[in-house]
């Protein structure tokens, strides 16, 4: 059995093909051929924000951590590493990433069923495979794809930088989570005239400008900051930089703005600046994010960067078990399938390894239940318009519809029932 790409998904499908008796086959062009946003050899390295999402906690459920809870059903790989490297993120999980990444690579070069074949694969296999190249597939692989799935889709991703914790000046901001939640968050907190010059700086910062027919092809969940301030000058106090339960000890009181920094790795000598992914050019982002209150004279480890995602139209392309329409042994899986997460990546790599294998013993091809957040990220990418596709974060909003339930908390905890339910029973039948 052939896997391109050992990242999240690639390594979690190869995980589940080994652990049910199958050799794999697992490719990695990565030392040798690096991407625009990959910086090592590592598996499964991350490279954009280093939280996994929400966790269900303390009677509160999301969408995010019913997948979670879902994968864990499943052993998962990818969610055992990450919680072995988790690092304090309040109610998400968030790891350190080289540790991540160095778990990941361990266990899968450890794995007597599973060979690693670094070097560049660049043609979609005769035989039985599964394409978990990512949203940054090479060139030649891309166009191997196309030329079988007929089309695929562009969008623009940015990383947000990462700063010294050393370099942070703690006596201009404060340690808290919102509404007083643990202390896993710096806040660099703003009053009405920094937060006025830092936007104006921000709105007229030079970029790094996408070439003009791919312009404005930015996914929703990862737009870059810049963009996202042109929306309008309040835009930011209600997304990355809202202050809502933030109090500021020194004055008592919730700041005009806030930029909330997160640890990023175990040690705590690295935060990165949540929610700022940005595709500003590198000296303007020193310049600009040295505005915040608290960073300026921050050390940045990493700069923002942004790049070119490919993933197909999955509604176009795709079967109801992530197999390409035109050539039924192949599979795909991760972002390339058009969902959008570390978690949905992973995801539909257990899946794809799971329908792999059944494929290969002549098994009839699973239904995955719609009602777990599973189903219905499957579901999402078959029945979407293909006109309007757009990779897709797990939310409550495509699960099957809840009626008869009033208050979303109450909605909420029904819908994390009736999901794992789902899931435990079509396991106990697979």
């Amino acid at each position: 059995m052939i896997i391109i790409g050992a990242g999240l998904a690639g390594c979690e499908a190869a995980y589940q093909l080994s652990k049910r008796g199958f050799h794999v086959e697992l490719y990695e062009m990565r030392p040798e051929i690096l991407t625009p946003a990959h910086k090592t050899g590592l598996l499964a390295e991350i490279v954009c924000s280093n939280s996994l999402g929400s966790e269900n906690k303390d009677g509160r459920f999301t969408a995010a951590g019913i997948l979670k809870e879902e994968l864990s059903l499943m052993d998962s790989l990818i969610l055992s590493c990450a919680e072995m490297s988790r690092v304090p993120a309040g109610g998400a999980l968030a790891v350190d990433r080289v540790k991540f990444s160095e778990l990941v690579t361990e266990r899968i070069t450890n794995d007597p069923n599973i060979t690693l074949i670094r070097g560049e694969y660049t043609e979609i296999p005769a035989m039985t495979a599964i394409i978990a190249s990512g949203p940054l597939t090479s060139d030649k692989l891309a166009e191997s794809l196309r030329e079988i799935a007929g089309e695929r889709i562009y969008f623009y991703d940015a990383v947000a930088p990462v700063i010294m914790r050393d370099s942070i000046n703690m006596e201009r901001v404060f340690v808290s989570g919102r509404y007083g939640r643990g202390d896993d968050y710096i806040n660099c907190p703003m009053n009405r005239e920094e937060y006025s010059a830092f936007y104006d700086a921000l709105t007229h910062a030079e970029r790094n400008v996408p070439h003009d027919f791919e312009k404005g092809k930015y996914f929703e969940g990862c737009m870059p900051v810049e963009t996202l301030a042109e929306r309008g000058y309040d835009t930011l106090r209600f997304g990355p930089m809202k202050p809502r339960g933030l109090v500021d000890p020194k004055t008592g009181h919730e700041p005009y703005a806030a930029v909330q920094l997160r640890q990023d790795n175990s040690e705590g000598t690295l935060y990165n600046l949540v929610g700022f992914q940005t595709g500003l050019k590198w000296p303007e982002q020193k310049r600009v994010f040295s505005m915040i209150p608290g960073l300026e004279n921050a050390e940045f480890a990493r700069l923002g960067v942004m790049h070119r995602n490919t993933s197909v139209n999955a509604p176009a392309v795709l079967d109801e078990h992530l197999r390409l329409k035109a050539r039924d042994n192949i599979f795909l899986a991760g972002q390339i399938t058009g969902v959008e997460g570390y978690m949905e990546s992973t995801a539909m790599g257990l899946v794809a390894g799971i329908n792999a294998s059944c494929l290969l013993v002549g098994k009839e091809l699973p239904a995955w239940p719609r009602e777990s957040a599973t189903g219905s990220l499957l579901n999402y990418l078959m029945t979407t318009d293909p006109k309007h596709f757009q990779p897709m974060n797990t939310n409550l909003g495509i699960f099957p519809e809840v009626s008869g339930i009033r208050g979303k908390k109450d909605r909420a905890e029904f819908q994390r029932n009736r999901a794992v339910n789902a899931m435990r029973e079509f396991l106990s039948c697979l």
